[in-house]
């Protein structure tokens, strides 16, 4: 085994001798390159939800979870301002689960009062035409 290794190195043409490499030199002899950690951007801010809250406490204030619903976007607000970014995350999403439990309410209020005053308005109608029908104006006579 020893034998066979003497000739695999033997075959082939003589190594040059190791020369460690000169400061600031790579491998082909030029200078390494310029290496630029660039740093990920920030996360965005977390959505305060304001105007949202801001038209739903003045269009659709049901309960009063407009208002609260404005209370919590003004303290998510106040929150990212001071760069306590999980503070204002869990005020605005407390805020956004606020106007949407306001916007459906809201939406099933709407649909409930137009039901109602159509159908009121079909009793009126049907009590109102069956009165007529058993007072006929016979006129003066």
């Amino acid at each position: 085994a020893a034998a066979g290794m003497e000739r695999l190195r033997s075959a082939g043409p003589p190594l040059p001798p190791y020369e460690p490499l000169s400061e600031g030199l790579d491998m082909e002899g030029l200078q390494p390159p310029t290496v630029v950690t660039v740093e990920p951007p920030p996360p965005p801010p977390p959505r305060d939800h304001l105007a949202w809250s801001l038209c739903t406490s003045l269009y659709g204030n049901v309960c009063c979870l407009g208002f609260l619903a404005l209370v919590f976007s003004v303290k998510s607000r106040d929150r990212k301002v001071l760069g306590d970014y999980s503070g204002a995350l869990s005020y605005g999403s407390t805020a956004k689960y606020l106007n949407i439990t306001a916007l459906l309410l809201n939406i099933f209020f709407t649909i409930l009062i137009i039901a109602l005053l159509a159908s009121g308005t079909i009793v009126m109608s049907k009590l109102f035409n069956h009165q007529q029908d058993q007072h006929t104006f016979v006129g003066p006579t």
